[in-house]
């Protein structure tokens, strides 16, 4: 799915808008990094963000497949929400035995992603979960690690979007959803 992104509720937009945080040049030049800490800190913020955005992803989840690390913070509480299980893929390095690895690039570099042998059931319907949807990297080598290991992916879901980078390019067939879209 390509389309636009549907506008968020006011107040859900108004909660993002005051509580995400933006910092130019950061990690390298020319990047703009959105930090949701002052989202995490507010639980009433929080609360009210899983809420809306569980209202938006598809309701046979069975488990949600968060990256590391901010897809943990957020897709371990919209796991709780929506009733379903939560699976972390990891960065390189973080998982024991023998996981399965992809590597990607990102907006401003290369990265690798693991998810442990067996973390996820064949069939077993997933729903990929990260902050934020820039290039689409990290969100095609996590939907790529799931199917490895034979997930039905139903989707992908993010917090932010950043239209211009047109992330949902790279994960064709996949249905993408985002809580808040924004230009760049």
């Amino acid at each position: 799915m390509t389309s636009a992104p549907p506008h968020p509720p006011e107040e859900i937009q108004g909660l993002l808008s005051t509580h995400i945080a933006e910092y130019p040049d950061f990690p390298q030049p020319g990047v703009l990094f959105r930090d949701i800490t002052p989202l995490l800190r507010d639980a009433r913020a929080l609360r009210r963000v899983i809420e809306h955005w569980a209202s938006i992803i598809p309701e046979e989840i069975d488990v949600i497949v968060g990256t590391e690390a901010r897809g943990f913070v957020l897709g371990a509480p919209l796991a709780y929400e929506i009733g379903a299980g939560f699976v972390p893929v990891r960065k390189a390095g973080k998982l024991p035995g023998t996981p399965r690895s992809r590597t990607y690039d990102l907006e401003y570099g290369t990265a690798t992603v693991e998810i442990a042998e067996g973390a996820l059931e064949t069939g077993v319907r997933t729903l990929v979960v990260d902050d934020l949807l820039a290039t689409g990297g990290t969100a095609a080598a996590t939907v790529a690690l799931a199917r490895e290991l034979g997930a039905e992916v139903l989707g992908a879901s993010f917090l932010i979007e950043l239209s211009a980078l047109e992330g949902r390019t790279r994960l064709e067939g996949v249905p993408v959803s985002t809580v808040w879209s924004l230009e760049g």
